[in-house]
């Protein structure tokens, strides 16, 4: 059963993650199309993902939420870390293969970047996306990131070396444009 709701959307809210969520999100980490996209490079059993857990979740330096919807836990999205001191954080999420083309994941960030700017002190929130996550990249666009840079193969994904794409908005570029989702 999902934590305590902490941001409520439409279609989503944003928990906090228990541990009671361990064994779920360890299912779906390891879900070969949901990992494909994503930082993980080797297999996560339970205990590893209870350590993740423990190490990141439960630091306090980056703000961790499971993303719930009509469904349950669909996923996780993460903003951090909290106290740069420039104000600097990186969004990243995921979403399960059976929530795909909802809407969960636009939504999901939608909320926790407002949540960043409106209470983190946020001034630059940026998102990182490989090469070939094409949702993904729409994800940023609509909620009004911009394409800053291509990292050219700067990451070795599934036996090659891929594009890494950055983009970013800041503070006032949120509040005077707001998202477009």
């Amino acid at each position: 059963m999902p934590g305590a709701r902490f941001l409520a959307g439409e279609a989503v809210d944003l928990h906090t993650i228990e541990a009671e969520d361990v064994p779920f999100l360890q299912a779906h980490i390891n879900a070969p199309r949901v990992r494909r996209h994503l930082t993980v490079r080797t297999p996560k059993n339970e205990l590893q993902e209870e350590t993740w857990f423990e190490e990141q979740v439960s630091d306090g330096d980056d703000v961790n939420l499971l993303v719930v919807g009509g469904d349950g836990p669909a996923g996780t999205v993460r903003v951090g870390p909290i106290d740069d001191p420039d104000g600097r954080m990186e969004i990243g999420l995921w979403i399960r293969e059976a929530d795909w083309g909802r809407g969960y994941g636009t939504e999901a960030s939608e909320l926790l970047v407002e949540y960043a700017f409106a209470e983190l002190r946020a001034h630059r929130i940026a998102a990182r996306v490989f090469e070939g996550n094409a949702a993904s990249a729409r994800v940023w666009e609509k909620l009004g990131f911009r394409h800053e840079a291509t990292h050219r193969e700067a990451a070795f994904r599934h036996g090659e070396y891929v594009d890494v794409h950055w983009y970013a908005v800041l503070e006032d570029e949120w509040s005077s444009e707001g998202s477009s989702a």
